[in-house]
């Protein structure tokens, strides 16, 4: 039981202090499942992310779901997912009530301009994390290459794309 209640303050935290949705989250959830609590390690992180992005709904809660199913199974799962929905809900919620009033705001709009260098940030950052794991041969290099050539210059389904790259890895390794 407390490893359920801790995936829910985890990923309340997670959920709370992170904005731009699931990309931007994954250096906050690194952080916090593979380094601080060490539940899961970043092979297993990596093969998380890649499953919620190949599954319908956001990564963030995808990933959480994964995360809490790992650790403490169906309750975890719930636990986590709900900690990582609870905020922005809350919030949303709220804010549904004023965002009319507010629309034109100069603060709010200088401020959500302000954070979008932010938010690229944290998404290169997720990148790095996961380029540097990611690619430790040759074979994965290449299949890198291919999928960036295809995503380039094709306008490929996103799905297709996982796919191609799975059949690529079977082929290659």
């Amino acid at each position: 039981m407390g490893n359920v209640i801790s995936l829910f303050l985890v990923f309340l935290k997670i959920g709370a202090f992170s904005f731009g949705g699931g990309y931007a989250m994954l250096p906050f959830i690194e952080r916090e499942i593979v380094n601080n609590k060490g539940w899961i390690n970043f092979q297993e992180f990596s093969d998380i992310i890649g499953i919620s992005q190949m599954t319908p709904g956001p990564v963030a809660i995808n990933s959480a779901t994964f995360v809490g199913y790992k650790v403490s199974k169906v309750w975890g799962s719930i636990a986590a997912t709900l900690g990582v929905v609870a905020i922005s809900f809350f919030l949303v919620s709220i804010a549904t009530h004023y965002i009319l009033k507010f629309k034109e705001s100069k603060i709010i709009k200088s401020s959500l301009m302000g954070m979008r260098p932010a938010l690229i940030g944290l998404i290169i950052s997720a990148f790095l994390s996961l380029a540097i794991e990611s690619y430790k041969d040759f074979k994965s290099i290449i299949i890198g290459i291919i999928i960036m050539v295809l995503l380039l210059s094709k306008k490929i389904h996103p799905i297709l794309v996982i796919v191609v790259a799975g059949v690529l890895g079977i082929i290659m390794y």
